[in-house]
């Protein structure tokens, strides 16, 4: 309370005196010497409230396709899950190949949903797109990763499989 009373009194003096004004005179000056125009009520938005909003156009890759074919994604791993264990993997390479790469790219749009939600880039300007292309990348490299145990080892039916029984 007292440091509130010691302001109220000296403020106006500091104002009063010649170092407040020309304190205050300068800084006036260099507010209208600037090179933007003073508008009151802040900048000139172009338009009015009235004005119809434009919307993007429609696009396979958003929407209500991309949300229909993450859902089919989802769905359809159940039954080539089933597949893939009922069958062998080494008769049925195609079979662990679609079973490896919906694997990987339903755990692909999973984290980046999560990435787009929770770490967007206008909230995270460095982060967010850091982070949307290490998991880029790290889905490239899963991607070859599991590409390779197909093709040069058992693949994944046969690792499950053995797994399953070890």
């Amino acid at each position: 309370m007292a440091s509130s009373m010691l302001l109220r009194s000296t403020l106006p003096r500091t104002f009063a005196s010649a170092t407040g004004r020309n304190v205050l005179r300068s800084a006036l000056q260099v507010r209208a010497s600037s090179t933007a125009q003073y508008v009151p009520g802040g900048p000139i938005i172009k338009g009015t409230v009235n004005d119809p909003v434009e919307f993007p156009h429609p696009s396979k890759v958003h929407g209500s396709y991309h949300w229909a074919f993450e859902r089919l994604l989802a769905a359809s791993l159940v039954p080539m899950t089933a597949a893939a264990f009922v069958t062998s993997g080494s008769s049925y390479p195609v079979l662990d190949g679609l079973l490896g790469l919906s694997l990987v790219m339903h755990s692909h749009i999973g984290f980046d949903s999560m990435v787009v939600d929770y770490v967007h880039k206008r909230k995270f300007p460095i982060i967010g797109p850091i982070l949307t292309w290490t998991l880029r990348t790290a889905t490239v490299g899963v991607l070859v990763g599991v590409y390779q145990f197909n093709t040069n080892d058992i693949g994944l039916t046969e690792l499950i499989a053995k797994v399953w029984t070890a």
